[in-house]
């Protein structure tokens, strides 16, 4: 069977990383990397008609808002992954909040890399586990006010766990449940989020401040 090919932009400012994540891409024969831009420029990025655009925003002047709204109102409609070097959490919000599909941070491998864009390419949302953790104890240090539809206490704890990348056996031994009552913890977390993977739960946690 062929596997999906995804057209993927680069805008990078600086050459030399810009050159090596494309040879990265191009070595999987799921990407083809349409082109790399110094900077966000919504005509040229169309003209490749991606459907991932790899946003570094370290080195980009402006309002980074603006920068990612532009490229998710291109003709193709393209998934915003947004590649950064800062690890708070706060960037990784706004990010989100603006319309990025994935916040990846620099320090993570190649592999890493690949994998993030290609679950975003099928469709799922991708964020760094370790920042996504930083803001969910970040935000559960607050009031967080929640009405009955939301999440339960254990949901939350078990919702954290999932955010910094635990899988269901490593969540049972961390909270002392069988693997049965986290997964049935996990379903339940997925029907009130209506999302379908663990990324996806993050994201969406984070993206309406209910956690």
């Amino acid at each position: 069977m062929e596997l999906p090919q995804y057209r993927v932009a680069i805008v990078e400012c600086h050459t030399l990383f810009a050159k090596a994540l494309s040879a990265i891409l191009a070595a999987d024969s799921e990407f083809t990397v349409v082109g790399e831009y110094r900077s966000v420029v919504a005509k040229r990025l169309d003209a490749g008609r991606p459907d991932l655009i790899v946003l570094d925003i370290d080195g980009q002047a402006g309002n980074v808002e603006r920068h990612i709204a532009v490229c998710a109102k291109l003709e193709s409609r393209p998934r915003v992954c947004v590649l950064s070097i800062h690890s708070l959490p706060e960037v990784m919000q706004r990010c989100l909040s603006a319309g990025a599909d994935a916040y990846i941070v620099k320090n993570i491998s190649p592999a890493e890399v690949v994998s993030a864009l290609k679950m975003v390419g099928r469709g799922y949302s991708y964020v760094d586990p370790s920042v996504a953790a930083g803001l969910l104890r970040k935000r559960s240090q607050n009031d967080g006010k929640r009405d009955s539809m939301e999440l339960s206490l254990r949901e939350m704890e078990v919702l954290k766990l999932i955010a910094k990348g635990l899988a269901n056996k490593q969540i049972s031994a961390r909270l002392k449940l069988s693997e049965r009552t986290v997964e049935n913890h996990v379903g339940r977390i997925f029907a009130k989020l209506n999302v379908t993977a663990r990324a996806q739960a993050a994201v969406h946690a984070i993206r309406n401040g209910i956690v």
